[in-house]
């Protein structure tokens, strides 16, 4: 069962709030400056609620001391909800992982040569193992003889079988996919709870997740904007007392929660485990938070060709009839010669026939004689039972073939075939007895959509390199089909690694792709290695994210969910920052209106009065948490732009929307409160 998208079930829901009153262990929230101080603040008004005088300096009763505990118990719990909310989802999914694992038998080599079963949990890293058709293979290792076809659903999903063998880039298979032909030897490479499915599991649930630099960064300037308040707080102390003006605890405690990020501090751990949950969604395992952030900052991203930019199948294109021959009779010739031609190459062939409109009838080709494509002659065809030779081949081939039966070469044979060559394609005569007809335009086919992805990579800044063994010429062609900014042809993997580390040395973070023995250098390299799960064992060591799909073009996917995980961080922090400005126009006239009242000015919201203000601000400081935690569980909206044009975007969006709601939201509590005489 591959990484499902697990949805928000009641399950999930129920266990999170479980989970947020865990978490008021004082020795976990210690890990999240900002809410410890809401927590010792919560401990201190509960304090109050009980006993008002404790400290001597409170003046408030026990209903209003009572209403601010509760206030930021719910503050504390909020928080812990959606950081709750985020890893139950992660739990979840890994639980759907978990039943993959089931106690398999093993049949390991001993060292008379025969075979003897014991239980997966009990392997260890070089041991020999058997795996038969029907069988589960028992741990992550490497094939080292034999060939079949492997069921891999049990982890990416795809219903489809893969074939692998020894020797080669397709060698390294998983623990708990199935054999479902042959036979095969594996070698294990990795000891109990090391395999490849535990990890995925570990990281799916967040076990393994740590704080990323930039979010080690952020943390450490939200403590840092904390302990600044707490100073003006104490500072607001002897002022308050020059001024005759009686601060109890409760409000002061309530003011510094309302000043201090709390609504970023509550969300910003929930942001970064929801950003790997989407990222596994896309059937992609990454091996940190890290990885993730960092494909949100790429600058270049390095791409093969074949099998990534196109499909790497040599598809027709077109008919290209030589002089004296119609289209049409060209078409026909080409459609003759691949209609038992069953390679991607002949369908393909008889597809583009079909779409200009040339019909067959199967039956005059029902007893043909099929004549094999072979490296030595170089071209393949029928012979019909009339003694009707039809044949396709390299061109050179060809024109010995016919040249062989005393037939002549048309003049214009080699120039069509030099223009498809020069076009980045490759030619195939057809030629039925001993007269050629005209020339097969085959085509290496760009994968539908990529150049308007492309397109969208431009847009945020980030530069496409196609590498490719191609011909300069080839290469030019591919390139410019697909819309990538620049290739690298007849490229080899040093070359790789030489593209990164030059783009590396003028600062730029680079990401690539790659499957193979020879890409792991490249993908240890990169800042971001997507490796394929078809692929080696050394490329997927060397990666820091593993497509379980194998599709190369995943790694467009995983760089839009980077840069929604940095909007969302970025937007929401806008967001939280900008509520301050609103509750200081409620709370700090709120608490020296009374000796200067000249401060009624600033009470553009007019508010009731001093206790409602400070109460409404509260209120909304602890809602507009949960209200939040949508945005942070599916990320801001992701649109592709230049970083200059996004972080305008967002400024107007977040930045004056977190001007903005407080100022509604405020007010319409305070009306709230108001009417019920809470304060």
């Amino acid at each position: 069962m591959a990484i499902q998208n697990i949805g928000i079930s009641k399950d999930i829901v129920f266990q999170a709030i479980v989970d947020s009153f865990k978490k008021l262990n004082p020795l976990v929230m210690i890990k999240n400056p900002v809410m410890f101080v809401v927590e010792v603040g919560t401990l201190i008004t509960f304090i109050l609620a009980i006993k008002p005088d404790i400290f001597g300096i409170s003046t408030a009763g026990h209903g209003y001391n009572a209403a601010v505990f509760f206030i930021l118990l719910f503050t504390v719990l909020f928080a812990n909800f959606a950081e709750a909310l985020a890893e139950g989802r992660g739990k979840a999914q890994a639980d759907t992982l978990r039943k993959t694992k089931s106690e398999t038998m093993a049949k390991v080599l001993q060292k008379d040569g025969t075979y003897q079963e014991r239980p997966s949990t009990s392997l260890r890293k070089g041991d020999i193992v058997r795996v038969d058709i029907g069988e589960l293979i028992p741990s992550d290792g490497e094939i080292i003889e034999g060939l079949a076809s492997i069921d891999e659903s049990a982890i990416t999903g795809e219903s489809a079988p893969v074939i692998k063998e020894a020797g080669g880039d397709f060698s390294s298979v998983t623990g708990g996919t199935k054999v479902v032909s042959d036979y095969i030897i594996v070698k294990i490479l990795t000891d109990p709870g090391e395999s490849f499915l535990d990890r995925m599991i570990s990281l799916v649930e967040g076990a393994s997740r740590q704080k990323t630099p930039n979010e080690i960064a952020l943390t450490t300037l939200l403590a840092v904007l904390t302990l600044i308040f707490l100073f003006v707080i104490m500072t607001l102390v002897p002022l308050a007392n020059y001024l005759k003006v009686n601060l109890d605890v409760a409000t002061l405690i309530a003011l510094l929660v309302c000043l201090i990020p709390t609504t970023i501090g509550g969300l910003l751990s929930a942001i970064g485990i929801a950003g790997m949950n989407r990222v596994t969604q896309f059937n992609v395992l990454a091996m940190s938070g890290k990885a993730v952030e960092a494909a949100g900052d790429i600058d270049t991203m390095i791409l093969d060709k074949t099998g990534t930019i196109t499909f790497g199948n040599r598809m027709a294109s077109d008919f290209l009839p030589i002089v004296g021959i119609s289209d049409e009779e060209a078409a026909m010739a080409a459609l003759k010669a691949s209609v038992k031609d069953d390679t991607p190459e002949g369908r393909s062939v008889v597809e583009l026939a079909n779409k200009k409109g040339i019909r067959w009838n199967e039956k005059d080709y029902k007893d043909a004689e099929i004549v094999e494509f072979t490296a030595e002659t170089r071209m393949s065809g029928l012979n019909l039972k009339d003694g009707t030779a039809i044949r396709k081949g390299a061109v050179e081939a060809i024109k010995s073939y016919v040249a062989a039966h005393d037939g002549s070469i048309p003049a214009d044979l080699d120039e069509k075939a030099k223009g498809i060559a020069r076009a980045g394609g490759t030619p195939l005569a057809v030629a039925i007895n001993n007269k050629i007809y005209g020339v097969i335009y085959l085509k290496d086919t760009v994968k539908p959509g990529l150049k308007e992805r492309f397109a969208e990579l431009r847009a945020m800044g980030i530069k496409t390199v196609m590498c490719t063994g191609d011909n300069p010429l080839t290469a030019a062609t591919i390139a410019k089909e697909a819309g990538v900014d620049e290739f690298i042809a007849e490229a080899k993997p040093e070359d790789k690694i030489a593209a990164i580390k030059k783009e590396q040395a003028e600062g730029k973070l680079v990401a690539m792709t790659g499957d193979g023995t020879n890409d792991a250098p490249a993908l240890a390299q990169a800042d971001v290695g997507l490796a394929m799960n078809s692929g080696t064992m050394a490329a997927k060591e060397a990666a820091n994210m593993i497509d379980l799909d194998s599709d190369p073009t995943k790694l467009l996917s995983v760089i839009e969910i980077g840069k929604q995980l940095l909007i969302t961080r970025g937007a929401l922090t806008t967001f939280s920052i900008s509520n301050d400005i609103a509750k200081y126009f409620a709370i700090i006239p709120a608490l020296f209106i009374t000796v200067i009242p000249q401060l009624q000015t600033l009470n553009v919201m007019g508010l009731t009065s001093p206790k409602s203000a400070i109460l409404s601000a509260l209120i909304f400081n602890a809602i507009i948490i949960p209200l939040l935690i949508p945005i942070a569980m599916k990320g801001a909206k992701y649109r592709a732009m230049n970083a200059n044009k996004l972080l305008s975007r967002n400024l107007l969006i977040y930045g004056a929307g977190g001007v903005l709601v407080p100022f509604i939201g405020i007010k319409l509590i305070d009306m709230i409160v108001s009417a019920l005489h809470l304060a």
